[in-house]
């Protein structure tokens, strides 16, 4: 299934009620470009894993421009996601968070969407 975008702002509870099995926290883009280096860093290994039509269904979520982001209030930083950096990769089930990967996405991201 390909991905997915959701624009920053959003409602963080809309997304309790996703159709797709992986939330991914992405920095917004500038002039067509993701701000965080992180989120540029793995952002192949994103788009090769979810990106195919027989890759797990997931959707990427913006939070926002850099000064967006980094305020203590941004929404995605609060029930029910609790963010706390970029990139960061949920897996949902029943509308819960099961899992979370926020380091060592390009190695470990293979493992964590089979688990």
């Amino acid at each position: 299934m390909p991905l997915r975008e959701v624009e920053f702002p959003s409602d963080p509870k809309d997304l309790e009620h996703a159709q797709e099995r992986f939330l991914i926290f992405y920095s917004s883009r500038v002039n067509g470009q993701l701000w965080c280096p992180d989120c540029v860093a793995v952002d192949r290994t994103i788009q090769d894993t979810f990106g195919p039509e027989d890759g797990p269904s997931a959707v990427i979520v913006y939070v926002g421009r850099k000064p967006e982001w980094k305020t203590p209030s941004n929404i995605f930083r609060g029930e029910p996601w609790q963010i706390t950096s970029v990139p960061t990769v949920i897996k949902v089930e029943d509308s819960k968070v099961a899992g979370r990967l926020d380091s060592d996405i390009n190695a470990l991201l293979a493992t964590f969407i089979q688990e």
